[in-house]
């Protein structure tokens, strides 16, 4: 269908994790859920540009230089391909975000800022570990 309209904040709520919406050769979007707060992923980039939009809850936005950002519903971020961040629900609930990114998830790196490497070159678990520590995020 060329067209469709979703419910993201039912959708978060059903499905309570990152979920892809759409998906192209040219751009794809995901809905993005940490159910508690303090949940987090790494500092991180990754090779295309993208957008977060709030949907529900608050986003902390941590910066490899100590400095932050920290936005509420209706706030978006705008991230160059290559800048590096951290995301982290610092709300007293669920933090509801809706990301979008240049270009098909097949072709997507996720270069963690420590090790400099893109997680798909390492093992699965080793990748999930790294990705998620301190985090009871779940991720799809």
């Amino acid at each position: 269908m060329p067209i469709e309209v979703m419910d993201m904040i039912k959708m978060a709520k059903d499905e309570g994790k990152r979920k892809k919406i759409f998906n192209t050769n040219r751009f794809h979007s995901w809905l993005h859920v940490y159910p508690k707060p303090g949940d987090k992923d790494d500092m991180h980039c990754h090779n295309a540009d993208q957008t977060f939009y709030v949907i529900d809850g608050e986003c902390t936005m941590h910066f490899p230089d100590g400095g932050k950002a920290v936005m509420k519903p209706g706030m978006v971020a705008t991230i160059t391909g290559g800048s590096f961040y951290q995301l982290e629900n610092t709300g007293p609930d669920a933090m509801v975000l809706m990301g979008n990114r240049s270009g098909p998830s097949e072709a997507i790196q996720h270069i963690n800022y420590e090790l400099r490497k893109d997680l798909k070159s390492l093992p699965p678990e080793e990748a999930d570990r790294i990705r998620h520590q301190g985090s009871s995020r779940v991720s799809g």
